[in-house]
């Protein structure tokens, strides 16, 4: 392209060059030869040959002056824009000075007698305005197909061009609706109120599109019709449901667009705010969420429920729904069921929130009752403990040494006996309620031993004998002789439920008659029995009151029992009678409350199941009263009850200890550093006030003297934990109290015998 333009600069220089030497050419022919005008006569006539000429010339010259400007004003056009074709500017200016130049050639010629040299400019100029035309040709062959092809890209480049402004101008609308919608759901979202979103959304569409009325319908609970909640214009009269089987209200829930209903659709009927001739009517549907349909942070499967949105356009303006008016429409549907949905979460939250409130003081009450129950337990067992156990103790171990007294008549000893194995009975009752108020659980473990049912029989009614003298109540005593002697079963707990049942018919009534029954009971008539074995046998124990004074006409020992069973609220409805059921299925038995008959007012009945050991299998012990190798020793009691700690020491002393008493933890260890090695044995309680039996034990292993001493912790219940500890921390063994004689003669035995082996 520099080549070309070069060139072409090149040949206009030529040009100029050769059109001064033609100018000089011309005005010396003028100068050499004169120039002389003939006129001829002529013709007249207005278009005579002189007119003619003239007229040749003035155009001659014109033409001539045409072309000299119009170089002029390429010259300058090349010379203030970048054009891409300057070189065939430059040669279509050549050719238009060249035919200039002839014709001012043309007129100079045709106003004289034309010379030589002017007819030599002539023809060279002509030779010229021919070279020019053919390169202008041929340079116009080349660039033609460029103009086209520049053409056709010019074309492309308008065409996308109008693309580009329709997209602008789409781009626009939704910019536009999109700032409507913007606008329309910061009205929506100023409130939280779903009825205010709803009314807000109507009156706010309504004047952005210009709408004659608009209304939402909502599905009833069971979604079997859609009604009219949500009304922009007010109607005097109810508006009927539309089921949701209407074809228009399928369709829209079934869809996320918008449908533009008929005019004949009975939503856009009903919608239409009583006018006679609506416009067109469109309707969407608005999903509706809630907190309660996501579980665990996922959507719950329910079936959706979608309120419908119609707006209804002015009648008479023949209007009708534009795909920007419809894209508004949309975002708005989106817009409203986002913002009710975010009312409906926040309304649940606000009732979870409540909810949680209201467990929280729920929980706060629980937890102040929890200590209100901790501290009245804390009391209850600290009132059991101190006014009910620890006295029971002491009167146990007295009873045990009074028991071992060889002194004592026969009546005299059955009375002890009884209050031994009575004493027994309060105590398990007591420790059975303190670890239930402890540890929140019943539990009634039994203990299977030997024991003689004669004996046993005799200590019962004599126990009842005294509690129905007590109570002004005559006592009648009916055993059946096959009973057999050596059983085994728990005694206590048999005890126990013949006490319950003496005590639940002596109460609410003073003075009458008690009859005492003991015989067997037929296997056969026992549905619920459980056999162990075939040694086992169920005997029947009865108590029968009466409030007369005397013993009922006609009862003998011979009479048959009753076997008649029936329910009684009053009786059954007590918590100790549910606690006696339960140990007596325990024991393989059943209890129960037996008619009024042959004259008894009321009755019970328990039978239970022991198992018979034959007399080959007794071995009687023999009580071993000298204790030799408990004699002379010296033992340190430490244990914080004066009363408990006086009747064991007594205790001690009459097994022949020597006995030092402490009643704390820093007496016991004070006591053992100044003569540690003269106490062989300490019998320490676990519950110390300053320092509990454990850590004492932990102390004394620190500077116990090879194994002495032997520690024995005397313990309130038999915990296995508890057990379980003390061994482990190095106490030799455990009493579980109350103390008696005889089991704490058997420690003291067992664990001096152990270390007298162990040292040898």
């Amino acid at each position: 392209m520099n080549r070309r333009l070069g060139l072409s600069v090149d040949m206009l220089k030529a040009v100029a060059s050769g059109l001064l030497i033609l100018a000089l050419l011309v005005f010396g022919s003028k100068a050499d030869n004169g120039f002389t005008e003939c006129y001829c006569d002529g013709d007249e006539r207005y278009w005579s040959m002189d007119r003619i000429l003239w007229y040749q010339k003035m155009s001659d010259i014109c033409i001539a002056v045409t072309y000299f400007s119009i170089p002029i004003e390429i010259i300058y056009f090349v010379s203030c824009c970048n054009f891409p074709f300057k070189w065939l500017l430059f040669q279509m200016g050549a050719f238009i000075t060249f035919c200039g130049l002839t014709h001012f050639l043309n007129f100079l010629a045709s106003s004289r007698h034309p010379t030589f040299q002017l007819q030599l400019a002539i023809l060279v100029s002509k030779i010229f305005t021919v070279a020019v035309s053919w390169m202008t040709v041929f340079t116009l062959a080349k660039i033609i197909p460029l103009l086209l092809k520049v053409k056709g890209r010019e074309f492309m480049l308008r065409k996308k061009a109008s693309d580009l402004y329709r997209e602008v101008g789409i781009i626009k609308k939704k910019t536009e609706a999109g700032m409507h919608v913007r606008m329309l759901t910061q009205e929506i979202r100023k409130s939280l109120d779903r009825h205010t979103i709803l009314y807000t959304t109507l009156v706010e569409l309504s004047k952005i599109l210009d709408l004659q009325n608009c209304a939402i319908w909502m599905p009833n609970m069971n979604k079997t019709e859609m009604n009219l909640t949500h009304e922009l214009t007010t109607r005097n009269f109810s508006c009927m449901p539309i089921p949701t089987s209407d074809s228009d209200v399928k369709e829209i829930k079934r869809s996320d667009g918008v449908k533009i209903l008929d005019a004949d659709s009975p939503l856009a009927v009903a919608s239409s705010g009583g006018s006679c001739e609506p416009g067109a009517v469109a309707a969407i549907r608005m999903p509706l969420l809630r907190l309660s349909n996501f579980k665990g942070g996922t959507p719950e499967i329910v079936p959706p429920c979608y309120p419908i949105l119609v707006l209804v356009l002015p009648s008479g303006k023949g209007r009708s729904w534009s795909n920007q008016e419809i894209e508004i429409v949309r975002g708005v549907a989106d817009q409203v069921a986002v913002a009710l949905s975010h009312a409906a979460v926040l309304e649940e939250s606000q009732q979870i929130r409540d909810v949680l409130i209201e467990q929280n003081q729920a929980l706060h009450q629980a937890k102040q009752d929890a200590l209100s129950a901790s501290q009245a337990r804390n009391a209850f067992q600290s009132v059991m403990s101190h006014g009910l156990r620890r006295p029971m103790h002491s009167i146990s171990g007295l009873l045990s040494m009074l028991q071992d007294d060889g002194k004592l008549s026969k009546e005299q000893q059955l009375l002890v006996d009884t209050m031994v194995k009575t004493s027994k009975v309060v105590t398990t009752l007591t420790d059975e309620v303190m670890d239930t108020s402890e540890k929140g659980g019943l539990r009634f473990p039994l203990e299977m031993r030997h024991f003689q049912l004669h004996s046993f029989i005799r200590e019962a009614a004599c126990l009842a004998k005294c509690l129905c003298t007590l109570r002004g109540y005559i006592t009648g005593i009916e055993v059946d002789r096959s009973l057999p002697n050596h059983v085994m079963g728990d005694e206590r707990r048999v005890l126990q439920v013949i006490l319950h049942m003496v005590g639940t018919l002596l109460k609410g009534s003073d003075g009458g008659y008690l009859t005492f029954r003991v015989l067997p009971e037929s296997g056969n008539e026992l549905s619920w029995k459980t056999r162990r074995s075939n040694d086992d046998i169920y005997i029947r124990f009865e108590i029968c009151t009466s409030i007369k004074r005397s013993q009922p006409e006609g009862i003998t020992s011979s009479l048959p029992h009753c076997t008649q069973r029936y329910r009684s609220d009053e009786v059954e409805e007590t918590l100790s009678f549910s606690v006696c059921r339960k140990l007596v299925q325990m024991m393989q038995g059943d209890i129960w409350i037996v008619p009024n008959c042959e004259g008894f007012d009321k009755s019970m009945a328990v039978v239970l199941g022991f198992q018979i050991l034959p007399s080959s299998t007794i071995v009687k012990p023999e009580p071993d009263h000298s204790h030799s190798v408990i004699h002379g020793v010296k033992v340190l009691l430490a244990d914080s009850d004066d009363v408990n700690r006086g009747v064991t020491r007594k205790m001690l002393e009459k097994l022949g200890c020597n006995v030092a008493v402490v009643s704390s933890g820093y007496d016991c260890l004070g006591a053992l550093g100044t003569d540690v090695s003269s106490f062989r044995i300490v019998l320490l309680d676990l519950r110390l006030p300053d320092l509990d039996g454990i850590e004492v034990t932990m102390r004394i292993q620190t500077f116990r003297n090879s194994s002495w001493p032997l520690i024995i912790g005397l313990a309130a219940t038999a915990d296995e934990d508890v057990s379980g500890r003390c061994l482990q921390i190095g106490m030799n063994g455990i009493i579980c109290k109350p103390v008696l004689l005889p089991g704490l003669a058997h420690k003291l035995q067992k664990v001096l015998l152990q270390a007298s082996r162990i040292i040898s």
